[in-house]
């Protein structure tokens, strides 16, 4: 590619202490905070411009300037991004709506959003020389390492509570992966990694637990506006766990007005979370900056059974500045969701897909989204590896 990143250093996302970029980091060893990458975007703006678009590649890789990894050999693609930002006019009339979007991230390589993640984490974690990664993981970002590491030729730890969908423990075995299932929750597994991690000298690339997931899961937020002829939506309904897709979309939507696509305008974040596995909303409601782990999660929802997160006050933040909300729903909620977006616009979401469409149905009748505005729901993935954890019936 003839554009290069303007990567220029890493920064603590709560202190704002710089590290350099040329070595592996995970989280700011002083509190255990993200770190973000951070771009030198005077200089990206010269050549990331709104007409240098049409001759680049439809996928994430598109906005190179802004992406982590420096020398091209470096990257690991599968074509990740360039996902359809649908205009939903079925479901809009649905639901008395004007301007219903569905982002459909259900159809990238691996069935879902972590592709974007992990495709820009493994890629970053190659060019830095770590060729042996961990990960804990409900189901999707497991198989998505697992992909991006059979195709850099890199070695693959997976950390899966049994309970996750059988389809993402055959797909991780499938991509050659070493597959640990855990009789406990995401954040058991992440324990379990983080031991692998020191006792086998492998690199965790868990959720936020290094930098660069949230880089490819930005460009989600670089697409919705150049797809709506780079103006931002009214709202953005987010499904929630670990929220790096909220933190990176509002990350991207920074970077992009200081890039001059853009003004000051921002959309309305919402996040979503299940009722049975809530920390963030629960937080939001209570005014707090950072969450409480969430007792005994539970729900259909694999990607939403988060019950701690370690950007907690990152989503929240998001949240509060852009003036949004916080708002839960039940499994019979997203299970509903699903079927009407699945028969009024062809979209067969995964229960976290279905959730927003709940989401934003809630908020209507509460008066929170009005019906003139224009709303971005965010299908994080399809629901094909869910098949086997789908109530009997529900069609």
């Amino acid at each position: 590619m003839k554009y290069q990143s303007a990567i220029t250093h890493l920064e603590c996302t709560l202190t704002g202490e710089h590290f350099d970029a040329s070595h592996p980091h995970r989280t700011n060893p002083a509190n255990g905070k993200p770190l973000f990458a951070r771009y030198d975007l005077e200089k990206a703006k010269a050549t990331l411009t709104k007409d240098s678009l049409a001759d680049r590649p439809t996928n994430m890789w598109r906005y190179r300037e802004v992406m982590p990894v420096i020398d091209d050999a470096n990257i690991i693609t599968l074509g990740e991004g360039g996902t359809p930002l649908i205009k939903a006019d079925r479901l809009a009339q649905a639901t008395g709506m004007e301007s219903v979007f569905i982002k459909d991230e259900g159809v990238n390589p691996t069935g879902s959003f972590k592709a974007r993640g992990l495709g820009a984490a493994v890629s970053k974690a190659k060019e830095l020389g770590q060729m042996r990664l961990t990960m804990p993981s409900a189901g999707n970002a497991a198989g998505a390492m697992s992909a991006y590491a059979a195709v850099g030729g890199m070695e693959a730890h997976v950390f899966m509570p049994k309970d996750a969908p059988i389809a993402n423990k055959v797909e991780c075995e499938a991509y050659g992966a070493k597959l640990t299932l855990v009789d406990g929750f995401i954040t058991d597994a992440g324990q379990m990694s983080q031991r692998a991690a020191e006792e086998l000298g492998l690199f965790d690339v868990s959720t936020l637990r290094e930098p660069y997931r949230a880089e490819g899961k930005k460009t989600m937020g670089y697409e919705i506006v150049e797809q709506l002829g780079f103006e931002v939506p009214d709202v953005i309904v987010y499904p929630t766990g670990g929220g790096t897709g909220i933190v990176g979309i509002w990350k991207a939507l920074d970077e992009i007005e200081q890039l001059g696509w853009i003004g000051s305008e921002r959309p309305r974040m919402v996040c979503v979370q299940a009722e049975g596995c809530a920390p963030l909303v629960a937080a939001y409601d209570k005014g707090e900056e950072f969450a409480e782990p969430f007792p005994d999660p539970r729900t259909l929802a694999a990607g939403m059974r988060v019950p701690a997160a370690i950007g907690d006050f990152l989503v929240i933040r998001a949240v509060r500045e852009s003036r949004g909300t916080a708002v839960t729903v039940s499994d019979e909620e997203m299970v509903d969701g699903m079927v009407e977006m699945a028969r009024t616009e062809g979209v067969f979401a995964a229960p976290e897909g279905g959730a927003t469409l709940a989401a934003m149905r809630k908020l209507i009748v509460e008066g929170s989204i009005s019906k003139d505005e224009r709303v971005v729901l965010l299908v994080t993935g399809n629901a094909h590896k869910y098949l086997d954890m789908l109530p009997s019936g529900m069609f």
